[in-house]
């Protein structure tokens, strides 16, 4: 787990930088050292934004993934049904 005092760090980059410039930053404003460690410490360039205070949150980052999860499984079975399948023709070709 990154310790809070990483995330502070890294928030307190981007804070800096925004102050600075006077607007958001985007990762052309950092050395790719620093990009770097904004994004293992807080994620993705939008969510550490957030992290910072910097961006309002989306809310649609937020929905449920039931809807991965459920091609998920449909994709396990139909792999299975498949294999079931050629079982069943290799069953009967040997017999």
């Amino acid at each position: 787990m990154i310790s809070e005092e990483k995330k502070n760090y890294a928030a307190d980059l981007l804070r800096q930088k925004a102050e600075k410039l006077g607007r958001v930053p985007k990762k052309a404003d950092f050395e790719p050292i620093e990009i770097s460690h904004i994004k293992a410490y807080l994620g993705p360039w939008p969510r550490a934004l957030e992290y910072a205070g910097l961006k309002e949150p989306n809310p649609t980052a937020e929905k449920p993934k039931k809807r991965n999860a459920g091609k998920a499984k449909a994709q396990r079975l139909m792999g299975l049904k498949k294999l079931e399948k050629s079982r069943n023709i290799q069953r009967k070709t040997e017999e």
